[in-house]
């Protein structure tokens, strides 16, 4: 029997003008931007959607050089929709928007599954989270993240046409160094220590990569650097009401189903500090029954993935209204 999952993208994945046109001709998507903000505590809306914002909050020397800049009464580029303590608040919201006219339109998933972040719109899709305790539990999770960050971290893409060794290679490195993510066959992130991350990634090449990636992070995230911030996390998470997720929901430490409260909030805890096993948990769900992924949410990553890990499957994507078109006529 054919299967549907959902599946949410992670950080990186956002831009300005995120889910507009939904907010703009939806007024459920509308209604999760406003009850976003109101959790949040500041307009969700404004950084999603808009290029500059006020100079209110920026340090005062550096307000005022940008206000010079802008020459705009006093608003300076948009950067907090790439600071991850908004980032992450923002993209969930956008992705939940988008979730809100997807679930107007009568398609339902089996299962749902997101990249690290994204696994909070999974969560939440599956009534474990309501969109308010989502975006608080978020809120603080960006904030524990860009606290936690420590001097000198790197994030780096390995690119390969066969395997390697890559666990070994990494563990065999001097300093801090470790696989962050597992996304797609000839595709791993490895993260920590900027010098061991250089160094492990300039042994990858000599095993046979074909291309080492640094990426644009503010952090070595999914690393044991960034434990602090899971402590914090697993702590808020210890009071927080979470109930059974009424789908299959892959966890992104194990790449196994999760459905107990208490081992979702463990997991998600340990997530921060843990490799992301993307390319196992799509597996998973295509074991279990699924053929068919819909990616809600900014960008085509996890479309792109998927066409890597199984080219069988059928693999779509919900950004704006026409994609939801597109979606509902294939279906």
């Amino acid at each position: 029997m054919s299967k549907i999952a959902f599946v949410f993208p992670g950080q990186g994945a956002q831009r300005v003008g995120m889910s507009r046109e939904f907010y703009d001709l939806c007024p459920e998507s509308r209604a999760v931007f406003e009850t976003a903000s109101a959790a949040a505590g500041y307009s969700i809306e404004e950084i999603c959607f808009s290029e500059t914002l006020p100079a209110d909050g920026v340090a005062e020397a550096e307000a005022d050089g940008k206000r010079e800049q802008a020459g705009d009464g006093g608003r300076v580029p948009n950067t907090k929709i790439n600071q991850t303590r908004y980032t992450q608040p923002a993209l969930l919201t956008a992705s939940l928007a988008i979730l809100a006219a997807v679930q107007k339109a009568g398609i339902q998933a089996d299962m749902a599954a997101g990249l690290s972040l994204g696994e909070y719109c999974a969560l939440t899709a599956a009534g474990t989270f309501s969109v308010s305790d989502a975006v608080k539990i978020v809120c603080q999770r960006g904030i524990y993240m860009e606290e936690a960050v420590p001097v000198g971290g790197a994030m780096t893409a390995i690119l390969s046409r066969r395997p390697l060794p890559i666990e070994e290679i990494c563990a065999a490195t001097e300093g801090q160094v470790s696989v962050a993510n597992y996304n797609c066959p000839g595709q791993q992130v490895i993260s920590g220590e900027k010098d061991a991350v250089d160094r492990a990634a300039a042994k990858l090449l000599e095993a046979g990569a074909s291309r080492a990636v640094p990426l644009v992070v503010s952090g070595p995230f999914h690393s044991p650097m960034l434990s602090g911030a899971g402590e914090k996390l697993a702590a808020l998470l210890a009071d927080q009401e979470i109930r059974k997720p009424e789908l299959l929901v892959l966890s992104n430490v194990t790449a196994g189903p999760v459905s107990d409260p208490e081992e979702i909030r463990t997991l998600l805890g340990r997530q921060v500090c843990s490799p992301v096993r993307w390319q196992q948990s799509v597996e998973y769900m295509i074991e279990a029954g699924a053929d068919t992924f819909i990616e809600i949410g900014p960008g085509t990553t996890l479309t792109n993935f998927m066409k890597k890990i199984n080219k069988t499957v059928r693999a779509l994507h919900i950004e704006k209204p026409e994609d939801l078109e597109a979606v509902q006529s294939a279906l």
